[in-house]
Parts: structure tokens; C-alpha cells; sequence
């Protein structure tokens, strides 16, 4: 583990509990410390760890901010550049680029847990944060299917739902569903602070609409301004919903239009389907494509799924 925060905290801490060894490394010390306290395998000398990963061939997995990352694969590509590795990033394609770029792109497999909270550090981390939470693993076409297991049975050891996607189609719906969700609660934040009495009454809508705007900025920041591309549009999409509503309030006094598309809408992802994916094999012709097709019809493996070498 790479970084021992809320999420590599969090995969430390499941990770040992399902019975596998697992070493890391955080750059604060308080971070090391605290970890090693608590009785886990950390240490704040990158070289040392990369160097004990590459020693055992060690699954390498990144956990650290969108900023710190091109720093960090530089030393991976320097001292461990064979061991197989993935990562938690809230953005998919940008990373890709960035491992690509480094050099390490055959040995990589993209991740990301779709779970949190606004806290963050190694005390904030718990084990059953991935506890039937969507964990994406990427099925881009240089994928190596032994690596992609390794991080799929990672996941799986997490407690998750392992959701397979391609990484532009990843950051299209992290921008719809995450991404944007943290600029609207930035937006409801400010603009309640500004009428007096706007936090003397505030309740259960205003709590559950602004908790991702506890986040810390320069982690919103990192995930936003690296999936601008993809941000852009749904910003233009709200953004017009809410003209739209504004000149229907302004002219005929209603806002029905946005009211029953938005209830709509959350009636349809309250029902939304979960099927079990199990029947695709690793590593069998165009198995990716047909990973990628199942993740988008809402399937999800909730089991390890066959390889092919498996099954020779």
C-alpha cells in the first residue's frame, strides 16, 4: 500500500483481515506511526518499500493524491517497474496516461473503491468501508487478465462489488455521480452561508446535501480539475436544468418540470438492477469487451470469475 489514508487505510486494514500479508508506506509520519501503532506493516522509507515489493512481486497499489502520483510512479518505474499494480483514484483516464508515460502500463490495472467519507488520515480508515460498495476495475484493451484478477480478488478480499468499466466511460459517470455532486454541495454550502439564518435552522436536507463539502479542498480539487473533460458537459447540463426551472418559476410560477424528471429519475436508481456477472471467463476471446458490457448493464462479480489458465 502506497499512501495510508482513509482509503489505503481502509484497504490495509480489510486486506489483513482476509488473512493476506500486506506491507505500506505514508509519507506523514504521523500516518506510519499511527498505522504501526495500531499493529500494521508501515513505514514512511519509500525505497525500502518499493524495494521489498519488488523483492516479493508484490501487487503495488496506489493510494496517494491525483498530484502526488507522477512523482510516485517515477520511483516505481525506478525500483519496482515489474510488479503488478493498480490504483484507488477517483479519475481513470488521467491516470492511465500518466502510468503510460511512466513506462508501466503493461503491468497496470486501474481501480476505484466507490466509497468514503469527508474524513480523512489513517484514523479514519475501517475495514468494512468497501462492504458491498461498487469497486470499478478497469477493462481497458492492454489490460494483462492475471493482473486483472489479482486486483479483482483484491477487491473481492475488500468485501466490494467489483464493477468492470472502461476508463472513459468510468470518468463520464464519476463526473455525473461524484464529481458533480461535490461542486453542487460546494454551491448549496456558500449559498446558504450567506443568508443569517440559513445554519441556525438547518436539518437533515442541508446535512445529507453539503456532507461531501467536509472533504478537504485540495482533494476536490485533485478529482474535479483532472476529469474536466468529462465534468464540463454535465456542469452544462445542470446548469441548464436549473435555467430552465428559474424561467418556469420566474413565468408561470412552477417548477414541476425538474420536480417530477429529478423524482423520476431516483425512482429509477432506487430499482436499478444488480445481476451477477459469472459466466465470463478471464483471458477468453474478447473477454473485456464483454466485462465492459456487463458492467454497463449494472452487472457486478460478486465471486472470483474463472481465468483461463484456470481452467486448462
Amino acid at each position: 500500500m502506497l499512501g495510508l489514508g482513509l482509503i489505503g487505510g481502509s484497504i490495509m486494514r480489510a486486506t489483513k483481515a482476509a488473512g493476506r500479508e500486506v506491507f505500506g508506506y505514508n509519507r506523514s509520519v504521523e500516518g506510519a506511526h499511527a498505522a504501526s501503532a495500531d499493529g500494521f506493516d508501515a513505514s514512511t522509507d519509500l525505497t525500502q518499500t518499493l524495494t521489498r515489493a519488488a523483492d516479493t512481486g508484490a501487487l503495488i497499489v496506489l493510494a496517494v493524491p491525483m498530484p502526488a502520483l507522477t512523482g510516485m510512479l517515477a520511483h516505481i518505474s525506478e525500483v519496482a517497474p515489474d510488479c503488478p499494480l493498480t490504483d484507488v483514484t477517483s479519475v481513470k483516464s488521467a491516470v492511465l496516461d500518466a502510468v503510460a508515460a511512466a513506462g508501466l502500463l503493461e503491468r497496470f490495472v486501474g481501480g476505484h473503491p466507490m466509497t468514503g467519507t469527508a474524513d480523512s488520515g489513517w484514523a479514519a480508515g475501517y475495514a468494512g468501508l468497501f462492504t458491498r460498495a461498487p469497486w470499478v476495475v478497469s477493462v481497458d484493451d492492454h489490460v494483462d487478465p492475471r493482473i486483472w484478477s489479482m486486483v479483482m480478488q483484491l477487491a473481492l478480499d475488500c468485501g466490494a462489488l467489483v464493477v468492470p468499466a472502461k476508463s472513459d466511460e468510468h470518468d463520464a459517470a464519476a463526473a455525473a455521480i461524484s464529481h458533480l455532486p461535490h461542486l453542487l454541495a460546494e454551491a448549496l454550502a456558500v449559498t446558504a452561508g450567506e443568508v443569517p439564518l440559513a445554519f441556525a435552522l438547518a436539518a437533515g436536507s442541508f446535512r445529507d446535501g453539503t456532507r461531501v463539502a467536509g472533504t478537504a479542498p485540495e482533494l476536490v480539487r485533485a478529482m474535479c480539475e483532472s476529469n474536466s473533460a468529462q465534468l464540463l458537459p454535465e456542469l452544462d447540463q445542470v446548469i441548464e436544468l436549473l435555467t430552465r426551472a428559474r424561467e418556469s418559476l420566474a413565468s408561470h410560477n412552477s417548477v414541476a418540470e425538474l420536480i417530477d424528471a429529478g423524482h423520476a429519475a431516483r425512482t429509477r436508481y432506487d430499482s436499478f438492477p444488480r445481476s451477477d456477472i459469472f459466466t465470463v471467463v478471464i483471458g477468453a476471446e474478447n473477454w473485456r469487451e464483454e466485462l465492459a458490457a456487463a458492467g454497463r448493464a449494472g452487472g457486478v462479480i460478486r465471486s472470483a470469475l474463472p481465468s483461463r489458465d484456470s481452467r486448462r
